[in-house]
């Protein structure tokens, strides 16, 4: 299956973990999107995101993902630079995508692990996609990391949150002969807070990839998305995040807006935010590329879209930047799930 425009991305990582944010308009002017991220009260980051708009088989496609990392930055790091290109190179992308986004999921993870092998310390991601093809819009989901969508004003959640204490999700776990256990929040083994994630090797067997797929119809009542790692979540609500940007049509400033709200309402964790914004309806001619605009608080990202670029932990190359700097795809994150201190689910 061929593809234009291989993984049209570009990398980049803000200097001493700074805010950044950044987006973009698709190829065909039917959808924009804009990101920002930033690490917030936490001194490190392991959150990643990816935006991309590539051509598949004719078809513009646009690929968008929160990857929010614990343990350490690596399995989430590792599937910001893998999924998406293992998910457009499945020779069922768009005849059968929804099969293609579970095997590229799990496909990915197992490659992970196997990378991992000499490795001792534990690092584990969860992923919320969303993958644009024509008129539809599928929303793939592993881990507590969320999407919303606006439709006819309303405030919809396209995904749920894994979470050991979820009825199915325990039994899940105890019938692969693990075991849920409270420590301060419920966590499979004593240990991980997400029931599902990529990575985490130890817990693996109870710990999976599979992701819950969620498709919807672009049409003229669905106005915009939202994916965004717990660090929004955690202390905004679908509703108030909804109203919140509902008036904003810069994608851009609408996801720097939802990033600096959680950090003011205390957010503890990682924020990362990614805004796509449909415009079935609306004059795409006064739509333009977000301007990477800065403010006293937020610095946009740097040197999108250069062939030399590398961020510093490798996550760019130079086949995955276009002239077009449609996408981007950064890492920043801590966040702990309560995994630095992983050990086997029978310790």
């Amino acid at each position: 299956m061929g593809y234009f425009n291989s993984a049209l991305s570009s990398s980049s990582q803000a200097k001493d973990d700074a805010p950044v944010s950044g987006g973009g308009l698709s190829h065909n002017g039917k959808f924009s999107y804009g990101y920002a991220s930033s690490a917030g009260k936490r001194s490190s980051m392991e959150d990643f995101y990816d935006t991309r708009i590539d051509g598949v088989d004719g078809e513009t496609v646009g690929l968008f993902g929160v990857f929010d990392g614990h343990g350490g930055i690596r399995a989430a790091e590792y599937v910001k630079k893998n999924l998406f290109s293992n998910l457009i190179s499945h020779p069922k992308f768009i005849s059968d995508t929804k099969s293609a986004i579970s095997d590229a999921y799990n496909h990915t993870d197992n490659e992970y692990l196997k990378s991992e092998n000499n490795h001792h310390k534990d690092a584990g991601s969860t992923a919320s996609t969303a993958i644009l093809v024509g008129d539809r819009l599928l929303v793939a989901n592993v881990g507590d990391s969320r999407a919303v969508i606006c439709r006819g004003g309303t405030a919809i959640a396209v995904s749920r949150d894994h979470k050991p204490d979820q009825t199915d999700e325990r039994q899940r776990i105890e019938d692969a002969g693990g075991f849920v256990m409270w420590a301060g929040t419920w966590r499979v083994g004593g240990v991980l807070a997400v029931s599902r994630a990529f990575g985490d090797r130890l817990l693996k067997q109870y710990v999976v990839a599979d992701p819950e797929i969620q498709e919807e119809k672009v049409d003229s009542s669905l106005e915009f998305l939202i994916l965004a790692s717990d660090g929004l979540w955690d202390v905004v609500t679908n509703e108030e995040a909804v109203a919140m940007i509902k008036p904003i049509g810069d994608a851009e400033e609408a996801a720097k807006r939802l990033m600096q709200e959680a950090y003011q309402r205390g957010s503890a964790d990682n924020i990362t935010c990614v805004v796509v914004r449909f415009l079935v309806n609306e004059d795409t001619s006064s739509q333009v590329a977000p301007r990477n605009q800065d403010t006293s608080s937020q610095v946009a990202p740097r040197n999108q879209g250069t062939s030399s670029q590398v961020t510093p932990h490798n996550q760019g190359t130079s086949s995955q930047v276009a002239p077009r700097n449609q996408n981007t795809s950064s890492q920043v994150a801590p966040r702990n799930h309560g995994t630095s201190s992983q050990v086997s689910p029978h310790n």
